[in-house]
């Protein structure tokens, strides 16, 4: 396997949420400096503002380009191709693309690119905190390590081993956390529903997550396991867990679907 090995000066392409919770993650982690980095943005926030700032370049002039030596694509993947024109010509030899878009294929964006090495990564925007989620494929080693330089001190991260798993693993781990968010916002639905203030609602509902979160990955067992620690015979859980879990209709059926949705719209967007 490559080593991780991130080739420095980056330059960021897209600064909009997840462009810019890599910033934060960067921040937190250390491994990006302002030095290191060159964003463009045509409506560039707060983060990216500050990253400038700091020394890095922001919106830097066609004859800076060439300097980059690795290149995260953040855009909607509707606008890859304008960025590719725009790009060609202006990189050396040698950069290599990371593409955090979903469903475009490596093959794709390297032809686009003239034939540049890619690596494809899907993360979460919680890399942002410096603890995030990334999958990451690339059948081209140069690729490779970049993306694994760039995302392994912010993510927990699982390489792929084929580019067909990348639309399984956007719809799992990449559309995961507003599955999770939803949750969450039903969750203070019901509690108000329940009696609760809003306030109590929320922080109730939030606090759960998080503690169950931390346990899940403090202790490492497995869902099952943690359902029994809490689920007693004929207590108030497991009136809960047969309505969540009810066979044929239950929650299993309905994350399913979600996933399932996720992964065809990713294929469509390729």
């Amino acid at each position: 396997m490559s080593e991780a090995v991130l080739p420095k000066p980056i330059l960021l392409i897209g600064a909009g949420a997840l462009g810019s919770s890599m910033l934060k993650g960067f921040r937190i982690r250390g491994h990006v400096l302002p030095s290191d980095l060159m964003i463009l943005d045509l409506m560039p926030g707060e983060t990216a503002q500050d990253w400038a700032r700091d020394g890095a370049q922001l919106n830097p002039q066609p004859d800076e380009w060439h300097k980059a030596k690795t290149v995260i694509l953040a855009v909607k993947p509707q606008g890859w191709h304008a960025v590719a024109q725009i790009l060609n010509g202006n990189l050396s030899p040698d950069t290599v693309i990371v593409s955090v878009m979903a469903g475009v294929q490596a093959r794709v964006l390297s032809q686009g690119f003239s034939g540049h090495a890619v690596a494809r990564v899907m993360p979460t925007t919680g890399v942002a905190t410096g603890r995030g989620v990334a999958s990451i494929y690339s059948d081209k080693p140069e690729a490779l390590a970049a993306a694994r330089g760039l995302f392994e001190p912010m993510a927990a991260t699982v390489l792929l081993k084929s580019e067909d798993q990348v639309d399984s693993a956007t719809a799992v781990s990449g559309s995961g956390p507003a599955y999770v968010y939803a949750f969450v916002r039903a969750l203070e639905k019901a509690g108000k529903e329940a009696g609760l203030s809003s306030s109590h609602a929320r922080d109730l509902a939030r606090g759960t997550l998080v503690s169950a979160a931390r346990l899940l990955d403090a202790t490492g067992e497995e869902p099952d396991e943690l359902i029994r620690k809490v689920a007693s015979p004929g207590g108030t859980t497991e009136a809960a867990l047969k309505v969540l879990c009810k066979p044929g209709e239950g929650l299993d059926e309905l994350v399913l679907a979600a996933v399932q949705a996720a992964h065809q719209r990713a294929k469509e967007l390729g």
